[in-house]
């Protein structure tokens, strides 16, 4: 599923648990970014007891937009989903035509959630998560590692794991662990190493955490696709404005369906690399230049640069055959500012 043509990527709509613990609203959430037209909505499955600590688990970002303390905390109050309730929610993404996903943050989700999904993602913080590394790799399916907060050295540890453990098709998504990513942390060029490094074991991507402009852009995102970047995730949400850790980074619907629209432009215009010379044919017939005399050349002179000229023309010799007229003998009157013609002269053996 990785394999995807350049400025074509794989888009995640990233909801999370931006639905609040409401089914209904999730579903919502779906549809809104069916509309907007991601290839993914995606979640996050997790129960709070096993995956931070109660008393030792601080936050890690922007606590002015999201003033919760502890991560335990955090996790508690979006925490209520289950099995039936991915299960509905997978049913509806099938519905309204986007691919259902959801990271699992346990050893018991990934096992179900694995046949709901077509790929399994790992957050960043569980890059070093040798179980649910191994746990994940066992399902052979695509893997979809974020590789935020972690160096090359362990990436390259990571991609070990999963390798051994039987993952055979892997991607690798650039990412920065902090909510939102100030625009001078980004490093962008991120998506490029990663590619230098790995890029014969893995596929490249972007997991964005660049809070859009307030036009509702994503810069970040866009130039990663630039860079080759096969997979985008994007958190969504269905209000920016709203309080918690993943609104105010987030595209809603409208800058969604924008930056998709925004993607599409750039396939129509990166095209596939190899030159179309039949849709610029008027400017080969008409804008290349041809060979003209520049006076009379009498027939049995022998022809030279002085006696020609080049100009833009739609009848005669172009001008890469210069070198085959210049020396040539004429064999007829050739009039001043008449094209040359092949008819008009011969080699002379040298």
């Amino acid at each position: 599923m990785f394999d995807r043509a350049f400025a074509d990527p794989f888009i995640i709509a990233e909801i999370g648990v931006n639905h609040e613990g409401s089914i209904d609203r999730a579903k919502r959430m779906i549809e809104a970014a069916a509309r907007a037209g991601p290839h993914a909505a995606k979640f996050q499955t997790y129960k709070a007891e096993t995956l931070a600590s109660e008393g030792n688990s601080p936050a890690y970002w922007d606590t002015s937009k999201e003033p919760t303390a502890s991560q335990f905390e955090l996790f508690s109050r979006f925490d209520s989903f289950g099995k039936d309730e991915y299960l509905e929610l997978a049913g509806h993404c099938h519905d309204v035509g986007v691919e259902f996903m959801s990271t699992p943050f346990d050893l018991d989700s990934v096992d179900e959630l694995a046949p709901m999904m077509p790929a399994i993602k790992i957050a960043s913080a569980d890059l070093t998560n040798v179980p649910l590394l191994r746990k994940v790799a066992g399902k052979a399916m695509p893997v979809i590692l974020s590789v935020g907060a972690s160096t090359h050295d362990e990436i390259s540890w990571a991609l070990d794991i999963l390798e051994r453990a039987g993952a055979t098709e892997v991607a690798l998504l650039h990412c920065v662990l902090r909510y939102p990513t100030p625009v001078d942390n980004a490093n962008v060029l991120g998506v490029r190493k990663l590619h230098d490094l790995f890029g014969d074991r893995a596929s490249i991507g972007y997991s964005d955490h660049v809070a859009p402009t307030a036009e509702g852009e994503a810069p970040s995102a866009e130039l990663a696709s630039l860079l080759g970047a096969t997979i985008i995730e994007k958190h969504f949400t269905d209000d920016r404005s709203g309080s918690g850790n993943d609104h105010y980074h987030a595209f809603d619907e409208s800058a969604m369906s924008n930056f998709v629209a925004r993607l599409r432009l750039f396939r129509s215009l990166a095209g596939d690399g190899v030159p179309d010379i039949q849709a610029q044919l008027a400017a080969v017939t008409n804008a290349r230049r041809r060979i003209f005399a520049i006076h009379e050349i009498a027939a049995g002179a022998t022809i030279s640069g002085s006696d020609l000229i080049a100009l833009r023309a739609d009848s005669g010799l172009e001008v890469a055959r210069w070198d085959e007229v210049i020396g040539a003998v004429a064999t007829s009157d050739i009039e001043k500012g008449r094209p040359v013609l092949s008819t008009d002269f011969r080699r002379v053996d040298r």
